[in-house]
């Protein structure tokens, strides 16, 4: 069985909410909609954001056999308010952030998305996350209108878990290839 994340939670709770408020209240359930959709996209953002961030900082960790000065200096300059710029959002594939890591992993990684089309699904859900996220911080959040139901919303967030679950695997794996 999969564990619940806090996604899901919220998700569910979100779902209650409006089948609820739905019996009595079906004006007051599409405004709790309206705001649960926003919110579920700002914390499945979130999550990843803090995932994929300690991820990344867990792997350099390891590889800097926990020597702070590298830990800090990685944490300092490419980790901390840096993480929206390793994903170019409004693309449907993330070589950009595979880059990040030098041409071995970024090849590894197109090449791995060529054999697998779950893969691909996954990555492009997860810049569709980021890039409603997006928007929605910077096209004014309250008056927004987000055009994925909730359903949708949740669905993207379950497909962007294969990458965001694979990632720390994919890197140490490039570690693996001949050089």
């Amino acid at each position: 069985m999969v564990s619940q994340t806090p996604i899901d939670r919220l998700y569910e709770e979100s779902s209650s909410v409006i089948e609820a408020l739905g019996r009595d209240e079906p004006s007051l359930a599409v405004a709790a909609g309206d705001n649960f959709r926003k919110v579920l996209v700002l914390a499945a953002a979130s999550y990843f954001e803090h995932r994929v961030s300690t991820c990344v900082l867990d792997f350099v960790r390891e590889r800097a056999n926990g020597n702070s000065l590298i830990v800090g200096f990685v944490m300092n300059k490419a980790i901390s308010r840096q993480y929206h710029t390793w994903f170019k959002w409004d693309e449907t594939n993330a070589n950009h952030f595979f880059g990040l890591f030098g041409v071995p992993f970024k090849q590894m990684m197109v090449e791995r998305i060529k054999a697998s089309d779950d893969l691909r699904v996954s990555i492009c859900a997860f810049l569709e996350v980021g890039n409603e996220r997006n928007k929605l911080v910077h096209q004014d959040f309250a008056s927004f209108a987000l055009e994925k139901t909730l359903e949708e919303i949740y669905a993207l967030y379950r497909k962007s878990l294969l990458f965001v679950d694979g990632l720390g695997t994919h890197l140490r794996d490039c570690e693996q290839l001949p050089a």
